[in-house]
Formats: structure tokens, C-alpha cells, sequence
């Protein structure tokens, strides 16, 4: 299932915690989502994992936290996977990716979690790889608005794991149920989403993935409270758009600063 984030008051689902799956949700027909990524990063002897997705041929977003860590990072970014347990034919495997992480991104509170991935190769766009559009600056997801997210990890609290991607349903809900439960939420650049009834979530190995209202991607999978399935915080993405087409831009040109992997 989805890689959605649980995390204690300030604790992100980091996906080196533990890979899982969508909690309450079900198994995709295999590659519907062709815009899914599943970023494997390895850090010296351990290697946790992120889901991300495709926006343009050669870039991908995904939640910060899963590259913030100290050392040299190598990621690898996988496209059109279904079962993750072996390397299926639709795959596309792309290394030495580099990154670019927001300037004001804090470990604290996880404000500004996004970061934009740039593939050294790009994907090859087909029936099982394709890309996702992102809002406009000034398109905002509505509360009540039914969304999905879709990842591969844990499918319950207790750490029971799945290959396949998974998806669930949530709803956008009302930012003073968030405000009260993260002290550090900020509603222009977070959206609050959840399963009313608190029996349906993303959650370890979930970080990064897209939240899909109306076929766009309006949020990053970003942190939840240790323990609890509900509330969830994403990052929201259109408060990043003009961030994220000046690093688009600067991609083009060949101008991506030196990540920390390059260090």
C-alpha cells in the first residue's frame, strides 16, 4: 500500500523504519498508476525506501525527509513496477539520481517537505510509465475532497509487509483537526487528509508518494503521529509550484546544483 508517513507529534514515517503498506486499502490493478516511482536509497549498509512520482520524463517528487540523512546516498529510482519483490519487464530502473531539497525544508515539524528528484536518464514514457500533472500555484484541494494514495508500505501498525501496490481512499479534512494535533502545522503549506473512522491509512515505507484528487497530485505523503492511523499530513504542492518550475527550469539548463550524494 501507500508509503504514507506515521510518525510520533514529530516523528516522520521515515521509510527506513520499516518499507509497508496502504492500512484498509486493497491491491491496484497492476500498472494503473503509471506515475508511481519506488525510490530505493542506500546509505552505507542500510538501505530504506520512499515512493515518489513521475512529473516530467526526467524528474520526481517525493517527501524530503526520505533523503535527509547524513553520508553519501545512492538512490535508485524504480518506474512502472507493480510487484517490487522482483524486476518485472515494464520496469525502469534509473541510478545516480541526483536531488534537489527545498532551501527551508526542517526536520522540525516537517515544514516544506518536498524534494525534486532529477533522473539521469529519462524515463521512457509508455503503457506502464507515465506522468502525473500538479496543480496550478493557486489550485487548492478542498476539505471533503475524496483522494487516493498509493505505495507499498506496511499494511498494518504490526509491520506485516506487502510487494504490490496497494491504494486507499482518504478524505481531505478540516485543518483545525490537524492544527490541534500537530502544533507545527501550517495550513498553506500542509493539507490535513484522513479516514474519518480512523480505520484506513498509509504508513511506514508510504513517505513521498502522491495524494490523487481528480487524476492531480495536490500532496506529498509527509508525517503522521507514532501509533496513530489518523490524522495525516501531506505536503501540499501547490504552494511549491513556483519552487518546483524554477528547479524544472534550471534541469533544463543543466544547471542542478551539487546534491549531497556528489559530495
Amino acid at each position: 500500500m501507500l508509503l504514507l508517513l506515521l510518525l510520533t507529534s514529530a516523528f516522520v514515517l521515515v521509510p527506513w523504519t520499516g518499507a509497508g503498506r496502504i492500512i484498509g486499502g486493497c491491491e491496484v490493478e497492476p500498472h494503473s498508476r503509471p506515475y508511481m516511482a519506488y525510490l530505493i536509497i542506500e546509505n552505507g549498509v542500510e538501505t530504506s525506501f520512499c515512493g515518489g512520482f513521475l512529473i516530467r520524463p526526467d524528474a520526481v517528487l517525493s517527501a524530503a525527509h526520505c533523503v535527509d540523512k547524513k553520508g553519501k546516498l545512492n538512490i535508485t529510482v524504480i518506474l512502472g513496477a507493480h510487484n517490487i519483490s522482483y524486476q518485472e519487464e515494464s520496469q525502469q530502473r534509473i541510478q545516480d539520481t541526483q536531488w534537489v531539497i527545498h532551501p527551508k525544508y526542517s526536520r522540525v515539524g516537517f515544514k516544506n517537505d518536498i524534494v525534486l528528484l532529477k533522473l539521469k536518464e529519462k524515463a521512457r514514457i509508455n503503457e506502464y510509465v507515465e506522468m502525473i500533472s500538479i496543480p496550478m500555484s493557486n489550485e487548492y484541494v478542498r476539505q471533503g475532497a475524496e483522494c487516493e494514495v498509493a505505495g507499498w508500505g506496511q499494511t498494518s501498525m504490526t509491520g506485516n509487509r506487502t510487494n504490490v501496490m496497494r491504494e486507499v481512499e482518504l478524505k481531505v479534512q478540516k485543518e483545525k483537526i490537524c492544527q490541534k494535533a500537530f502544533p507545527k502545522y501550517q495550513r498553506q503549506s500542509m493539507i490535513c487528509v484522513g479516514d474519518d473512522y480512523g480505520k484506513k491509512s498509509s504508513y511506514k515505507g508510504d513517505s513521498g508518494g502522491p495524494l490523487v484528487c481528480k487524476q492531480k497530485a495536490h500532496g506529498i505523503v509527509s508525517y503522521g503521529r507514532k501509533g496513530h492511523l489518523f490524522p495525516k499530513i501531506f505536503t501540499r504542492i501547490s504552494y511549491f509550484v513556483p519552487w518546483i518550475r524554477e528547479q524544472l527550469r534550471k534541469f533544463a539548463l543543466q544547471e542542478l546544483p551539487d546534491s549531497p550524494s556528489s559530495d
